[in-house]
């Protein structure tokens, strides 16, 4: 067979590799590529797999991109706030970009027909191929047997009696793949999407109801913590760890709120973002104090200031109720 250029996108889970994998063993130059956006990162697992395979491993963050088609996905939204069909619309119009800049001649994913309801059912995969603009380019080694052959294909580029046929939900095949090539260290099913976890998405979506402009720093600032809606201008967002007091105070930007409990007592760090007025300032210390260490006593100091300031100001404060704090829970 010629030895010829191919794209695959890896998500870091187990079909992408295989199928990633299973290209290079038909002899096809592959080049893998893992698109980081602000929900799921698996680009050291992508790392890992193109080292297994021999294969240059190209990494692409999208944001600004990503974050405007999730606001309204024109096919819409999965179970939560996946938008499983427009991700991989945009995901494979960039690959398509970059497939034509290196002179490769075909994308590979790791798709399988009927394993996910909403993008891999046959009508789906039609509308991924006609709207990414990489219709007739898009290799589906997994499952290709199932659908129409590709122009490299077509063009006796890629064997066809080679491609396989999997297909439904049953993850058998894949694991009988993966002996064969040698994969023991099995990754999850999928790349792992925080949009598809029906918390996060919660919380997006209250972001989303209150909140013209969503950045990447808000994106990850949701993945931590309790979160507070106090009003429809103001997010109060509380640690439930070490780690998370850490990240919160990581993730702080100008003119967000730290409160902290003063060295007397254990307790979380919490940031608020939005307009905190002193009635604002006054109920975010009393729900950082409800999680702290009180040693017995009715109430206590919670340090508080604004980002960049250093000068801490503090509020002795009686702890919410467990009723006012779940008016305010999201």
């Amino acid at each position: 067979m010629e030895k010829i250029k191919a794209i695959a996108l890896v998500s870091g889970g187990l079909d992408s590799w295989l199928a990633a994998k299973y290209m290079k063993e038909l002899g096809v130059e592959v080049i893998v590529v893992n698109y980081i956006i602000p929900f799921s990162d698996c680009a050291d697992r992508a790392r890992k797999i193109a080292e297994d395979i021999g294969a240059e491993c190209r990494v692409f963050t999208l944001t600004g991109e990503y974050l405007a088609m999730l606001k309204e996905p024109r096919h819409g939204y999965g179970s939560n706030m996946n938008p499983c069909i427009d991700c991989k619309i945009l995901m494979l119009r960039k690959a398509g970009e970059l497939m034509r800049e290196i002179g490769a001649k075909f994308l590979i994913t790791g798709e399988v027909l009927g394993q996910r309801p909403m993008s891999q059912h046959r009508h789906a995969l039609g509308i991924i191929e006609k709207e990414s603009g990489m219709k007739g380019y898009i290799l589906r080694p997994l499952c290709a047997q199932h659908l129409e052959p590709t122009v490299p294909e077509q063009e006796g580029l890629i064997p066809r009696e080679r491609l396989l046929s999997f297909s439904g939900r049953t993850r058998k095949p894949q694991f009988e793949l993966a002996a064969k090539l040698g994969i023991t260290d099995l990754p999850c099913v999928a790349g792992g999407c925080l949009l598809t976890d029906p918390n996060y998405a919660k919380r997006l979506e209250d972001l989303w109801n209150h909140t013209k402009e969503i950045g990447f720093n808000d994106t990850q600032l949701l993945k931590v913590g309790r979160y507070f809606r106090l009003a429809p201008d103001a997010v109060l967002i509380v640690g439930r760890d070490e780690q998370e007091n850490g990240q919160i105070e990581r993730l702080a930007q100008a003119g967000d709120l730290i409160l902290m409990p003063t060295e007397e007592m254990a307790g979380p760090t919490a940031l608020g973002r939005g307009r905190f007025d002193d009635a604002r300032t006054e109920l975010s210390a009393r729900i950082v104090c409800r999680y702290c260490d009180l040693n017995g006593k009715p109430s206590g100091d919670i340090l508080f200031w604004r980002v960049p300031a250093t000068d801490k100001q503090t509020a002795h404060v009686v702890p919410v109720t467990d009723a006012e704090l779940e008016r305010y829970r999201v």
